[in-house]
């Protein structure tokens, strides 16, 4: 059974307290998660650029915003 968002938001106002504070610790914990393995991915696609020698880095302002612009 598919229930909408709203009706998950409903769901979960009518837990008790605690229950209401399981659901945010489990949230929480998954997006720490999610974002960490994002981190990750992108750790190794910056790893490959290095290696394939298109990482550039440099400490100069003006070469800087022309990197990002």
């Amino acid at each position: 059974m598919s229930r909408t968002f709203e009706e998950v938001v409903e769901i979960v106002r009518d837990l008790p307290t605690d229950e209401k504070e399981e659901i945010k610790f489990i949230i929480e914990k998954t997006i720490v998660e999610k974002r960490r393995g994002e981190i990750y991915k992108n750790y190794l696609k910056s790893k490959q650029k290095q290696k394939d020698g298109k990482l550039h880095f440099t400490n100069k302002i003006n070469e800087l915003k022309k990197m990002l612009g």
